[in-house]
């Protein structure tokens, strides 16, 4: 997920020095968004696995 948020974010920073102006905006939101998704997720993932070793 972080691969795909890192990829739409070199698209963002291509296109807007092409002048695309729409495109990066939009290759933007999408990186945000799915670095948020990672993010959450991860934080998820590390509780869960915190709580697992403390039931050990």
């Amino acid at each position: 997920m972080l691969n795909w948020s890192i990829t739409f974010l070199i698209i963002a920073i291509v296109a807007a020095v092409l002048g695309f102006g729409g495109i990066a905006g939009s290759a933007a939101g999408i990186a945000k968004l799915l670095f948020g998704v990672f993010l959450v997720l991860f934080l998820i993932s590390a509780i869960s696995r915190a709580v697992q070793g403390r039931r050990i």
